[in-house]
């Protein structure tokens, strides 16, 4: 029993690796695209559904650590989200308040596990028409995400605990 989970461990360990290695050069992308818009004095949006709010919460403190910077979870005003979803619709929960707040030159940041969220997806393409940055983290083959964003972090796996594993130790780095 003991071999069997530690072997477990050890291929769960070296899947962890090989996707973190094709990542790096991501990484240090977003790093600077995050520098930059920190340097300019500009708003951080971060957004996404269901499990990734949990990483969405813990980044967004991270980035507001840093006196510097101002981060905004879109996942979190509950009245907000609720609101828009019955008057708009749940498709546009996050792209209603980035039409409200976000200005040419802020960082939107959308997590889609799948790359496919339609909510996620309308909220960057938006940003983009006002000028915003765009990240994504996605999985898998990184969904119709790439087409919204200036680089999107795909986990190359389809396990989503795998995914949303991976975004949170690249987010906690580039954070």
């Amino acid at each position: 029993m003991l071999s069997e989970i530690q072997n477990d461990i050890s291929i769960r360990q070296k899947i962890l690796e090989e996707i973190f290695d094709t990542l790096q050069s991501y990484i240090y992308t977003a790093s600077i695209i995050l520098k930059e818009t920190i340097d300019k004095g500009n708003c951080i949006y971060l957004f996404g559904n269901g499990k990734n709010i949990l990483n969405i919460q813990n980044l967004t403190l991270n980035i507001n650590n840093n006196k510097e910077a101002h981060a905004v979870s879109l996942c979190e005003n509950i009245t907000k989200i609720t609101e828009i979803a019955n008057n708009f619709g749940i498709d546009r929960i996050f792209d209603k308040q980035i039409e409200l707040r976000a200005k040419p030159e802020d960082l939107l940041i959308g997590f889609s596990s799948s790359g496919n969220s339609k909510n996620v997806l309308r909220a960057l393409s938006l940003g983009r028409n006002l000028g915003c940055k765009t990240i994504g983290f996605s999985g898998g083959d990184g969904g119709a995400m790439d087409e919204f964003c200036d680089l999107n972090l795909v986990v190359p796996s389809r396990d989503m605990d795998i995914i949303q594993e991976i975004h949170l130790i690249v987010g906690n780095i580039i954070f």
